[in-house]
């Protein structure tokens, strides 16, 4: 199976480098994993909710872009549906049975997905109805998309 990260900016912080490597190298013996950066727009303090939809668009028509026909994409949303880590796995080996495998995991900017990559997600996951930075959530993901193979495969981990 094949998990892709589609995200918007890039992870400046270096504590978050070394997560995402250290996830990045645990996941390399159950999935191939790749990742896609899109450049985000700069967004102005106080921007109008016009200047916000506007800047999720262009965002989203990068997205977009990196997404290719055979990914079923799951958007990270915050009105998405919040499975817990047991049903999480269960939906990644669901879908890797039903013949999907190619997993896009898209992970918005500072104001989140546009409609336009929400329309193309097969379904919203959220994680939390609490706002996580965008880069932090991507080792947040990659921890929960390792429990969810190593639940899968009835292996260790901690609670």
């Amino acid at each position: 199976m094949e998990i892709r990260i589609l995200s918007v900016g890039k992870i400046k912080e270096g504590y978050l480098t070394e997560g995402i490597a250290e996830y990045r190298k645990r996941l390399g013996r159950y999935c191939r994993l790749s990742f896609f950066q899109v450049p985000d727009e700069k967004t102005p303090d106080g921007a109008s909710e016009a200047l916000s939809a506007r800047i999720r668009q262009i965002e989203g028509e990068r997205l977009l872009k990196a997404i290719r026909e055979q990914d079923y994409v799951l958007a990270l949303a915050i009105e998405g549906n919040m499975p817990d880590s047991p049903e999480l796995s269960e939906k990644i080996q669901r879908l890797g049975v039903q013949g999907h495998s190619s997993l896009a995991f898209v992970i918005g900017g500072s104001l989140g997905l546009g409609e336009n990559v929400l329309k193309r997600a097969d379904e919203k996951v959220s994680f939390s109805r609490l706002t996580f930075p965008h880069q932090l959530m991507q080792l947040i993901l990659l921890e929960q998309i390792y429990r969810s193979f190593r639940i899968m495969n009835h292996e260790p981990y901690h609670k």
